[in-house]
């Protein structure tokens, strides 16, 4: 299993995918809200959406778990 983490502290604006999707490399998954500015998070490798582990409205810090991804 892998993840996808935030790059940056900041509030989960917009998640984009819900368990079951089929991701690819570098398709946005959330975007996240920092200093006013929307910032979309990509997924670094492909797979499929196990579990979503925020929320919209939720407070990340730079590194935290946003999805995780199985085969």
């Amino acid at each position: 299993m892998t993840s996808v983490v935030a790059t940056l502290a900041g509030t989960v604006f917009k998640v984009l995918v819900k368990p079951g999707d089929v991701i690819s490399p570098g398709q946005e998954v959330v975007r996240l809200e920092s200093m006013k500015m929307e910032i979309p998070i990509e997924a670094e490798s492909g797979g499929v959406v196990t579990e979503v582990v925020v929320h919209e409205g939720d407070f990340v810090n730079e590194s935290d778990p946003l999805i995780i991804l199985g085969e």
